[in-house]
């Protein structure tokens, strides 16, 4: 039960990486223009959460009620495309001033260049995670044959490949990182629970490769005992096969003969 428990806990991780929106964060709290053509200042906490098909901006006040409005926003901008149409939609709904200026920096025209960076570093990592899912997937069902050994091989590929989608990732972190300034503090996006999160189920998956390899080599019977896969329960000594009784009626005509054993003798 507790193979099946860590096997879908994996699964589950990898699937789930591929659609969390915290791979990279940056959050600050600080006074900023609220809308644009107005000059009220609200002092709101600001959130940009990178994820591998897009970013998410929050906004929320504090206190969350100001100027008789609910300042609490959570916007999704998507670069499976280009940002560009979202960046308007989001002008003509009038979003307030900090969510535009960000998603403004993951623009075509934006001098940062960051639509580059993180859209495609993002691609490959979740190319990466789902050929990942792939040889999770294999390794279970060479856990379920008398393979155990290349059951081991497949489980240490799954963690190659989430390093691999990390390696990916953290491509962002080589260039030259846009600061972000809003109002009179700035900010910048670093890793997040994803990331780690990506990290620690590939070592989980090292770990238990490497067990795996290790103790096939060493015990193999043992190891297939406890996978319950290539043990014939009649040749075991512990486990005694019930006699089998043939039903004559539906023999009649049949000639059976006895079966003969032969005896062999062996002197020393």
């Amino acid at each position: 039960m507790f193979r099946i428990i860590v096997s879908l806990f994996i699964g589950s991780v990898i699937v789930a990486l591929n659609f969390t929106s915290d791979w990279a964060e940056a959050r600050v709290t600080t006074n900023a223009t609220y809308k644009s053509f107005s000059s009220a200042i609200v002092n709101a906490d600001i959130g940009l959460h990178v994820g591998l098909y897009g970013i998410n901006v929050t906004l929320k006040g504090n206190p969350l009620v100001q100027f008789n409005e609910t300042i609490d926003y959570n916007e999704m901008f998507s670069w499976h495309d280009t940002m560009e149409e979202e960046y308007e939609e989001a002008l003509e709904k009038g979003l307030p001033n900090p969510i535009l200026y960000i998603a403004e920096k993951f623009t075509l025209s934006s001098p940062c260049g960051l639509i580059f960076q993180y859209r495609y570093s993002g691609r490959y990592a979740s190319a990466t995670l789902w050929t990942a899912f792939c040889c999770w997937m294999l390794t279970n069902i060479l856990f379920s044959m008398p393979v155990i050994l290349y059951a081991g091989y497949m489980m240490l590929a799954t963690a190659a490949f989430i390093f691999f989608s990390m390696a990916s990732f953290s491509t962002i972190m080589n260039v030259p990182q846009c600061i972000f300034s809003i109002g009179t503090d700035s900010f910048e996006a670093e890793y997040s629970h994803s990331f780690w999160l990506a990290l620690a189920t590939g070592v989980l998956c090292t770990i238990i490769g490497i067990l795996v390899v290790m103790f096939d080599v060493m015990i193999p019977e043992k190891v297939k005992e406890a996978f319950s896969v290539g043990v014939d329960s009649c040749e075991d000594d512990d486990v005694s096969c019930g006699e089998g009784y043939l039903n004559t009626i539906f023999l009649e005509g049949v000639t059976i003969s006895p079966l003969t054993t032969k005896r062999v003798s062996v002197s020393y």
